[in-house]
């Protein structure tokens, strides 16, 4: 493998930290000014709420999660799979991924069997995920899936400093979700390596051992969106392959992206994205269209922004968050968390979804 990731080296290069940055300021010049800071409020189809308490745990010792939120989602017929992120311990909150069943059916009526039965299917295995395997995106391809998370924990300096991080961590499950494989992504620009704190990442498309994805590493602690190439065999991800598509507005003091990928058409897909308030510190959600390269194609104005007691109050109050996005029959549903601490299920009509985004290149034009 290409880093040593039981031991959970983080190799360090300014110059590949200065290529980055130049295209950072670029972004915070160029890509902004595609949005306003409105709600146009879509999901009012639904809205309903999971809490910890819905989650009966089969394989661990304790059955009831102390907070249950976050979830990946995978569409399968007329299930869904939810990979809800799980935190049981509550000193050190950290984070294991869950799975569980969902008929599309009950999705959509909101009359949802409970308590759901779940099983731990990811879990901290070395020191770099100690903290957690936070905040899944599930993409499934051929008899593999593989989720993008947050492997948030302790990494290794080439001065052997210990050093506390996230990183984009990715692992390949078979059918039986057994992870065969596990590792982070390192940024490579010929003969030197960099990891850059990271996560919030997407695939969009994959072909053999190479994916496109959207990604948002953080550039001397600026937070924009990104689409990047990675190689899953190796965890490599290209320099000349990362650009910046959008950046925070004024308003704003960071971006990223919410959710995974879901294809629209033969190169267009839709993704969500959250933007955090420099004043009040909300977190409100949009979607985007990008295009099989991750390149921004529409984007919207925030679209879903928290409201009342269930979805202002959590561990972290005003946070609504990724990370399952789905389209079924006329149907787009959001499935977020809420407050770092619940999940909460929001339904739109999908054309009146798209009535909301903007052109983004007539606006670069």
């Amino acid at each position: 493998m290409a880093l040593a990731f039981e031991s959970g080296e983080r190799p360090e290069s300014p110059e590949i930290e200065e290529k980055l940055w130049k295209k950072v300021e670029f972004a915070l010049k160029e890509l902004r000014e595609f949005r306003e800071p409105t709600v146009d409020d879509v999901f009012t189809v639904k809205r309903y709420y999971l809490g910890p308490e819905d989650f009966k745990v089969t394989n661990y010792i304790r059955s009831r999660p102390f907070s249950a939120f976050n979830p990946g989602v995978l569409l399968r017929g007329d299930r869904i799979l939810l990979f809800p992120r799980l935190v049981f311990e509550f000193y050190l909150y950290s984070s294991s991924v869950g799975l569980c069943e969902i008929k599309m059916e009950d999705v959509i009526s909101g009359e949802i069997k409970k308590p759901l039965e779940t099983k731990i299917i990811l879990w901290p295995k070395y020191p770099w995920e100690q903290m957690g395997c936070e905040d899944p995106r599930v993409f499934e391809s051929g008899n593999k899936v593989y989720i993008l998370y947050c492997g948030k924990g302790v990494y290794r300096t080439a001065d052997g400093k210990s050093v506390n991080n996230d990183a984009l961590a990715l692992a390949v499950m078979d059918e039986n979700w057994n992870v065969e494989r596990r590792g982070y992504f390192y940024v490579k620009m010929g003969d030197l390596k960099h990891v850059p704190s990271n996560r919030d990442s997407a695939i969009i498309k994959m072909q053999g051992y190479s994916a496109n994805i959207v990604t948002r590493p953080v550039i001397r602690k600026v937070k924009v969106c990104w689409r990047a190439k990675i190689n899953v065999n190796d965890f490599s991800m290209p320099e000349d392959e990362l650009k910046p598509v959008f950046a925070p507005e004024h308003w704003e003091s960071h971006v990223g992206w919410s959710t995974n990928c879901v294809k629209l058409s033969r190169n267009e897909y839709l993704v969500g994205w959250h933007g955090v308030s420099s004043t009040d510190l909300t977190y409100r959600n949009g979607l985007a269209i990008v295009d099989e390269n991750g390149d921004l194609l529409a984007i919207s104005n925030y679209t879903l922004s928290p409201k009342g007691l269930i979805e202002e109050y959590g561990d972290r109050p005003f946070t609504m968050f990724g990370n399952g996005l789905i389209v079924y029959k006329e149907y787009l549903i959001w499935v977020g968390g809420i407050g770092d601490c619940c999940i909460g299920i929001f339904i739109a009509e999908l054309e009146k979804a798209l009535e909301k985004m903007k052109d983004v290149k007539r606006h670069l034009s």
